[in-house]
């Protein structure tokens, strides 16, 4: 079982990871600062699951977004809000590589379903109500 973070472990952990002084790797080919359909330059098998914004007593997670300031889903400045879309489908990877950390999620519209990555930073975090 995959173990769930709340907002402050998850703050706690990125604090830890951003510490470690990681040269550039795979995982960094691509800017992953906002969130990125995976590129394909990213082995998946470099990425291993440490966490989960899914909480489990929640039947049906919230469709609700947090960007104030008329800030944009794809922008690089855009909070990292676990209670809200799309971080509370959230699974938290780290690469194996380097430790560097990401945020995953599945995005599935009519005809498609794209895996979507962002690297977590702590300074982005914001435990926003609902």
């Amino acid at each position: 079982m995959t173990r769930y973070l709340d907002a402050a472990a998850l703050t706690e952990l990125a604090q830890r990871a951003e510490r470690i002084d990681a040269p550039p790797c795979a995982c960094t080919k691509t800017p992953l600062d906002g969130w990125q359909s995976q590129p394909l330059s990213l082995d998946e098998r470099q990425l291993e699951q440490v966490g989960t914004l899914m909480r489990e007593d929640e039947a049906e997670p919230t469709f609700a977004e947090h960007l104030p300031d008329g800030i944009g889903y794809w922008s690089e400045q855009a909070p990292i809000s676990p209670r809200h879309f799309p971080y509370n489908r959230c699974g938290v990877w780290a690469c194996s590589s380097c430790g560097r950390l990401y945020l995953r999620y599945t995005e599935g519209g009519g005809y498609f379903v794209d895996q979507r990555i962002r690297a977590l930073k702590a300074n982005l975090i914001d435990d926003a109500p609902l």
